[in-house]
């Protein structure tokens, strides 16, 4: 007897097991109708009829795809890990839908897709195809961007931005390592609740930058934090990559200088980080 009831133990613990790691949906992409052309884009959603708090994902200068896959894995990382809690996630193919390639050595007066025009374009045609979504939760539509799609990002929840009948607003934002350059110039505030995060040795986007434009919005904007790690440098929230230099590397789909590489404990922080701002 006693055997017997080991084993049904053991059952009940390896059909828990099973249940727990139980493969998460597929993405499947959807055709979104926007400015001049169609916005392909994939989609992560939760089993079930929601409505699902939802998050628009933006990719950085390298594109969604890779050459074999669809969604390269730092996003595929991040969309999971979103599922998981119960999210939605949309993530906009900008390069692709046009038929363009990555974008991070393109000088940025000859590019054809613009963080602050044709970007913000694309959140705006996602965010009005998920208002029409009945499985979406329509107040809890936020944004997550990286690197250009940061850079987007903070360019569409500018208060200038906001159009009228266009409520509810989004939720909130995440920026991950933006170039704030040019939006510290011009005195950048947001109209929603925003949080930048970026490593204190990032080469390729600039966090003295980015502090001046958070600190500069104080008392006329949203709420905007910004989160600064130690020793951290550019994509510090991949999983398993290196730190190495990119000074003089083929791959287009790259900045042309500076340093990249994952920083673990940013990366565990930054995962908690964006649970909490998300959950606000």
């Amino acid at each position: 007897m006693r055997f017997l009831s080991a084993a049904i133990f053991l059952t009940l613990v390896a059909v828990a097991s099973a249940a727990t790691a139980a493969p998460l949906p597929a993405p499947h992409q959807v055709d979104i109708p926007a400015s001049n052309l169609t916005l392909h884009a994939q989609l992560y959603k939760p089993e079930g009829n929601g409505p699902f708090p939802t998050v628009i994902a933006l990719h950085g200068c390298g594109g969604l795809t890779g050459r074999s896959e669809p969604i390269l894995p730092r996003y595929r990382d991040w969309a999971e890990q979103l599922l998981r809690a119960g999210h939605a996630v949309l993530l906009p193919d900008s390069y692709g839908s046009r038929e363009v390639g990555p974008q991070c050595r393109v000088k940025e007066r000859e590019r054809h897709v613009l963080a602050r025009r044709e970007r913000v374009a694309d959140i705006i045609a996602a965010r009005q195809w998920l208002m029409q979504q009945p499985w979406v939760a329509h107040q809890r539509i936020s944004l997550i961007g990286w690197a250009n799609g940061a850079s987007a990002l903070l360019w569409a929840v500018r208060p200038q931005l906001l159009s009228r009948g266009a409520e509810p607003d989004f939720r909130s934002a995440i920026a991950f390592y933006p170039d704030c350059r040019l939006s510290s110039r011009l005195g950048w505030s947001s109209r929603v609740p925003t949080l930048v995060m970026i490593g204190a040795n990032d080469d390729v986007s600039s966090p003295p930058a980015c502090h001046q434009m958070v600190d500069g919005a104080r008392g006329r904007s949203a709420l905007a934090r910004i989160i600064v790690y130690p020793g951290a440098y550019h994509d510090f929230d991949l999983a398993n990559l290196p730190l190495h230099a990119i000074t003089g590397a083929p791959d287009a789909a790259v900045p042309e200088v500076g340093h990249v590489g994952t920083d673990a404990e940013a990366r565990t922080d930054a995962q908690k980080q964006v649970a909490a701002w998300l959950a606000r």
